[in-house]
C-alpha cells in the first residue's frame, strides 16, 4: 500500500508541476524563477539536516561532484523547461523530457562505460520518432517556429538532466546521501541560475501575487521536496528500474491537464506521436528478465497449440 502511495504522489505531482511552471511566467525571468526555486528548497533541506543533526561537512571533490548534479540537474535543466513552457504548452513540454530515458541510454554509456542494450537502442529510436511526428508540422518548415524553438529547448533541458541522472548515480555510489546530496545540488544549481541572470544584465525582480507565489510555493515543497523524497524511497522499497515507471505515467497527466486547463487541442499525429513515445519509454523501462518471462510464456502456449 505505501509503494502505490509513494508512486501516486510522485507521479501526480511532477505531472501536474509543468503547469505550475507555466502559471509562473510573468513579469519574473525564467531563469530567476528557477533560482528562487531551488534556492529556498535548498535552504529548507539543509535546515532539516542540521534540525536531525545529518552530516554536512564534505570533502571539496563530493562538493564538486554535488555542484555537476545540481548545475545540470536543477540548473539547466529546469532553466530549459521553464523557458520551453513560453513556447508550447506544458503537457509538451513534458512529453520532450520524457526523453530523459533515451538520453541516459548514450550518458551512461559515453561517462560510464554501461554496454546499450538493443531493447533499450530501438525503445529510444521509437520514443524519438514520436518526437517528430508531434512535431511534425514544424520541423517540415525547417524554419524557427516557436514550436521548433521550443522542441530544441525542451531537448535540451532533458540532455542536461540526463547528465545530472548521471552523476546523481556516481554519487550515489560513492555512498553520498541522498538528502544531503539534493540539498547542496539545489543550492548549487541556484546559484548557478542566479550568477547567469545577473551576468545577463538582470535585476532582482520578483511578483508578489498569489498567482506567483502559489505555484513557487507548490513547486517548492511538492515538486522539489515531497516528490523527489516519495521517489528516492520507491526507489529504496522496488528498485530503480521499477521506480522510474513515474516517469512513463508523468507526461500522460501532464498532456490531460493541459487538455482541461491550456486548451491543448489532440491532432491525428499528436495522438499516434505521444503514443510512441510512451511505447519507446515502456520498452526501454521493462526489465530484461520481465522480457524473457513473457517470451517464454509465449513460447509455450504456442508449443501446446502445436501438440494440440
Amino acid at each position: 500500500m505505501l509503494n502505490f502511495f509513494l508512486y501516486v504522489s510522485a507521479s501526480l505531482i511532477w505531472g501536474s508541476t509543468w503547469l505550475a511552471i507555466k502559471l509562473q511566467l510573468t513579469q519574473v525571468p525564467p531563469i530567476l524563477s528557477v533560482a528562487y526555486r531551488f534556492c529556498l528548497a535548498a535552504l529548507i533541506l539543509l535546515a532539516y539536516c542540521y534540525i536531525a543533526r545529518k552530516r554536512l561537512n564534505y570533502p571539496l571533490r563530493d562538493h564538486l561532484f554535488m555542484a555537476l548534479q545540481g548545475i545540470t540537474l536543477y540548473g539547466l535543466c529546469y532553466y530549459g523547461s521553464y523557458f520551453a513552457t513560453a513556447y508550447m504548452t506544458s503537457g509538451l513540454v513534458a512529453v520532450v523530457f520524457s526523453t530523459i530515458l533515451m538520453w541516459n541510454i548514450f550518458n551512461l554509456r559515453i561517462f560510464m562505460g554501461q554496454p546499450v542494450a538493443w531493447r533499450a537502442f530501438w525503445g529510444g529510436c521509437l520514443g524519438l520518432s514520436g518526437i517528430c511526428i508531434v512535431f511534425w508540422q514544424d520541423l517540415s518548415a525547417f524554419t524557427a517556429t516557436r514550436g521548433l524553438k521550443g522542441l530544441l529547448i525542451a531537448m535540451a533541458g532533458a540532455y542536461f538532466a540526463s547528465v545530472g541522472n548521471v552523476v546523481g548515480s556516481r554519487n550515489a555510489k560513492k555512498g553520498m546521501p541522498v538528502t544531503q546530496a539534493n540539498a547542496f545540488g539545489m543550492g548549487y544549481g541556484g546559484l548557478l541560475t542566479m550568477f547567469i541572470h545577473f551576468a545577463m544584465g538582470g535585476t532582482l525582480t520578483i511578483d508578489w501575487s498569489i498567482g506567483y507565489l502559489g505555484p513557487m510555493i507548490y513547486l517548492t515543497i511538492f515538486g522539489s521536496i515531497v516528490a523527489f523524497g516519495c521517489y528516492m524511497l520507491l526507489i529504496g522499497r522496488i528498485g530503480a528500474e521499477y521506480a522510474a515507471y513515474v516517469t512513463l505515467l508523468m507526461p500522460v497527466i501532464a498532456l490531460v491537464i493541459s487538455t482541461l486547463f491550456e486548451g491543448y487541442r489532440w491532432t491525428g499525429n499528436a495522438l499516434f506521436g505521444v503514443a510512441l513515445v510512451l511505447a519507446g519509454n515502456l520498452i526501454i523501462l521493462t526489465p530484461q528478465s520481465i522480457y524473457r518471462r513473457v517470451v517464454g510464456r509465449f513460447k509455450g502456449r504456442e508449443n501446446f497449440v502445436k501438440s494440440a
